[in-house]
């Protein structure tokens, strides 16, 4: 609900997408976007926008609770995009990052120094109802914090 709420308030296009959470621990945040009319191509694959925006998604959605959680005021945002498109996204797409710990880090060490600084997140997309572990996409997203005064 979440990121349904923060897509209408504050990113649009997120809300359009409708993405949900699947799994969000200690091991990996999952994000699910579903193949339908608004998320797909003229091939009937899902388009690449909103492949990048379901990578944005679930690239930030684990610092952004962390820093919630902090009641700190951090600016995110991203000041890389790198994609790989291997192979169409004819289903649903589950965007999977697995760097729980490293980001719930992250995040502390950017509270504590106080300094911007960057950090690649990882994430991969596959399509469970095709092949649930054949990657049809990588991401890596430079992910950069930085506290407000």
């Amino acid at each position: 609900m979440f990121v349904r709420l923060f897509g209408l308030m504050k990113v649009p296009l997120i809300f359009w997408v409708s993405p949900s959470v699947v799994t969000l621990n200690d091991k990996e945040c999952v994000i699910r976007i579903p193949l339908n009319r608004r998320t797909k191509n003229h091939l009937n694959s899902m388009y690449f926008g909103v492949l990048c925006t379901g990578a944005d998604i679930a690239g930030g959605l684990v610092a952004m609770n962390e820093i919630t959680a902090s009641k700190k005021k951090v600016a995110l945002s991203f000041k890389d995009f790198k994609a790989d498109f291997l192979k169409r996204a004819e289903g649903d797409v589950h965007f999977i990052v697995t760097q729980i710990p490293e980001i719930k880090q992250f995040v502390a060490d950017v509270i504590k120094s106080g300094e911007r600084m960057n950090f690649p997140v990882e994430i991969k997309a596959v399509v469970p109802s095709i092949n649930p572990t054949e990657e049809v996409a990588k991401f890596v997203l430079t992910l950069s914090l930085k506290v407000k005064n």
